[in-house]
């Protein structure tokens, strides 16, 4: 069952997080770095375990990574990454900790070069998801293949977020910045 399949059949007072998440946040353009950074961390800490239980956990994680403030993040010292293993509202993975700290030092980085994360992801695209995952190894940690296919997809960079018979399809296709949609409005491959 497709993740459209399956949040078009919870009733419409569900209070399943899948539910606002799919037709308000998944497949729509993000904006601003730090929400790009906050749903690349929540993606990677996602590995392993189900998307609902990052949805639950999501206020936790923003409020254990600063509102997902990059420049914070960055600069955590290593009394921050003991607080963040200790912090039993969010995932307490060593690896998932280490790799989100040292992605904001690399955002912080390519904001340098290209004046945000949202122009540095722009200036690539597009890309295929293969040559995606190969530019993001270089770059950051714990980034795999479907890491990497779910937090462009779900931004937008990558297409297949919703099927084309989901009522929210019509609605991020025409969310999409221009260069992101062919001329027939849907959303370019």
């Amino acid at each position: 069952m497709s993740y459209c399949a399956f949040v078009n059949e919870l009733p419409a007072d569900t209070a399943d997080p899948n539910k606002a998440y799919h037709d308000h946040a998944y497949g729509f353009p993000i904006e601003d770095d730090n929400a790009l950074f906050g749903r690349l961390l929540l993606e990677i800490n996602q590995a392993g375990l189900s998307w609902t239980l990052m949805l639950k956990k999501q206020a936790a994680f923003e409020a254990a990574y600063d509102g997902f403030n990059m420049a914070r993040v960055a600069a955590y010292s290593d009394a921050d990454r003991e607080r963040l293993l200790a912090d039993a509202g969010i995932v307490r993975n060593r690896l998932k900790v280490n790799a989100a700290i040292h992605n904001a030092q690399q955002i912080q980085a390519l904001k340098t070069s290209h004046g945000s994360f949202k122009r540095w992801l722009d200036a690539h695209h597009p890309l295929s998801k293969e040559e995606w995952v190969k530019l993001f190894k270089r770059h950051f940690k714990f980034v795999g293949g479907e890491i990497v296919n779910e937090f462009l997809m779900s931004t937008g960079y990558l297409p297949g977020a919703h099927r084309p018979d989901c009522p929210v399809y019509a609605r991020v296709s025409a969310a999409q910045p221009p260069w992101l949609r062919s001329p027939n409005g849907v959303i370019a491959r």
